[in-house]
């Protein structure tokens, strides 16, 4: 069975099969703050959806970073550091791409492992 949250006609938040949440790509609600507001917005995000799958960020299997400007990188990760449970550091990639929407800094895409139940 595969559940789906937040179902729109273009895509659903996040899907969770087979003990995997797979969430789409997070961006911040506030276009106008700078890297660590964005970043800070967008981790929030993520925590809300695991939560409502059952999972949390020390869950998580892979995330993906992306980047407007690889200028935020120390501006993201100072954020992410904070935000990341040691121990719990997910394998990661962080790469430069345009977004669509020119004001975001920073869109995240992680997996996360679901606790049975």
């Amino acid at each position: 069975m595969i559940q789906r949250f937040d179902v729109g006609a273009r895509l659903s938040e996040m899907a969770v099969h087979n003990g995997v949440a797979y969430l789409a790509g997070q961006v911040p609600d506030s276009e106008e703050l700078d890297i660590a507001g964005q970043t800070r917005e967008t981790l929030a995000s993520i925590d809300a959806l695991l939560a409502r799958a059952g999972s949390d960020k020390t869950q998580i299997l892979m995330a993906q970073i992306f980047l407007a400007d690889m200028a935020d990188f120390d501006g993201m990760n100072a954020v992410w550091d904070a935000w990341v449970e040691p121990g719990h550091t997910p394998p990661r990639a962080t790469v430069q791409a345009p977004l669509a929407n020119p004001r975001y800094r920073v869109e995240i895409v992680v997996t996360a492992a679901v606790a049975a139940g």
